[in-house]
């Protein structure tokens, strides 16, 4: 028999407001009354029996013959909340959940067989970390960036900020353009042999980082001085705006901020985009129409303008995020809602999945696209990895009878 945590008391409480309340989890799922969604708990041992042999037979190839998983990406299923599993099963078999797998698999299964499949897991120890297993560090990625970047520094400044004309400043960049760059010059499609080379060095951890560190940092202008009109500049702008901005402060990830950015690296990446050496279908018809001297104050206008901070902020810790997991999943992930899923003991790279998919709305729920909506890869990496390396803890579930 399974232990549970707490006085008997304050379970009966805790499920009686389960009853009482909806269950973010559930959002965007058939709606089923509250009985339904509870039957599992209601299994006889004959019933866990039945599900058993359903589960073996219909769910072991992926999930295991014991409900621990040995796929990639594909959860455990041992020791997980039998009413989450069931609800799950149900939308998975209505269509609200779109995986051609889980729906085939499922078909056939009516409620009560998906019922008992989910008490028969329920009933199962959970999977547990490795004696040596520890979550990932707790890491301050600015700090780390901050780190990483110093190898950048005599060449963009200390602070991202240029002092060297022909060299881009970094500051006023959102990370995502930033991180793309980085790419480029490392798959070779940006031609550079000094940036491929210090590219090519870097995890793409690291170059998260640095793109947040920089984007971080107080936006000043290029230091070098502007070899150009700066007014006359201002009348080629026009065509620019609609990617760059109105003054030179981009609204769109893909495209860089122009505003303080060094006139010297302006002029000579209009002239590559111009003769071909950068290739961009856009950018070399507009900088095909440019003469030297329109170049040249095109490029002063825009080192002129004040470069702006993006809209980025410092990424919350792990300690933080947990924090945030952790209310409606339960302390260290172990859940105490039978209707939300435990995240404690689960595949790390099924939670990394999972996480992905509700941050590009692929899977659907109001509540965990707002939680996932501020996360990072790194800190996607991290959570999945200090919630499988949790140590899991079963309950049991004691239901109020009706009145």
């Amino acid at each position: 028999m399974r232990t549970f945590p707490g006085a008997i008391s304050s379970l009966l409480a805790g499920l009686a407001a389960v009853l009482a309340a909806g269950s973010p989890s559930m959002a965007q799922q058939p709606a089923l009354s509250i009985h339904d969604e509870l039957r599992p708990l209601s299994a006889t041992s004959q019933d866990i029996t039945d599900g058993r042999q359903l589960a073996q037979r219909f769910c072991a190839d992926c999930h295991g013959a014991a409900g621990i998983a040995s796929v990639a990406g594909v959860p455990n299923l041992a020791g997980q909340r039998a009413p989450y599993l069931y609800t799950e099963m149900r939308a998975f078999l209505s269509g609200a959940r779109g995986n051609d797998t889980m729906n085939g698999a499922i078909t056939y299964l009516t409620p009560d067989a998906m019922s008992n499949v989910a008490a028969y897991y329920g009933s199962l120890e959970p999977a547990q970390p490795s004696a040596s297993a520890r979550p990932g560090a707790d890491i301050d990625a600015v700090q780390v960036g901050k780190t990483a970047a110093a190898a950048c520094a005599g060449c963009h400044g200390p602070d991202g900020v240029s002092h060297t004309p022909g060299i881009p400043s970094l500051v006023g960049q959102e990370p995502k353009y930033l991180a793309n760059a980085i790419a480029e010059y490392k798959t070779g499609e940006r031609k550079n042999d000094t940036m491929k080379a210090m590219a090519a060095a870097l995890p793409a951890s690291s170059v998260d980082n640095i793109a947040l560190f920089y984007a971080l940092q107080k936006p000043l202008r290029a230091a070098a001085p502007a070899a150009g009109d700066a007014a006359a500049g201002r009348g080629l702008s026009a065509p620019c705006a609609a990617c760059h901005g109105v003054e030179g402060v981009s609204g769109n990830p893909s495209s860089p901020s122009l505003a303080g950015q060094d006139a010297q690296y302006l002029a000579a990446a209009l002239h590559q985009y111009k003769d071909g050496a950068r290739s961009n279908s856009t950018m070399k018809a507009l900088s095909a129409a440019l003469d030297d001297a329109g170049i040249r104050n095109l490029a002063a206008y825009y080192a002129g303008l004040q470069p702006q901070q993006p809209n980025v902020r410092k990424p919350l810790s792990m300690a933080e995020w947990s924090e945030r997991c952790d209310r409606c999943h339960g302390v260290n992930g172990n859940s105490t809602d039978p209707r939300i899923p435990a995240l404690a003991g689960q595949s790390e790279t099924y939670l990394a999945k999972v996480l992905n998919a509700y941050r590009a709305g692929t899977r659907r729920s109001p509540v965990m696209a707002a939680m996932t909506d501020g996360l990072s890869e790194n800190d996607i990496r991290n959570l999945a990895s200090y919630y499988a390396n949790q140590r899991a803890r079963s309950v049991v579930y004691v239901p109020i009878p009706q009145q």
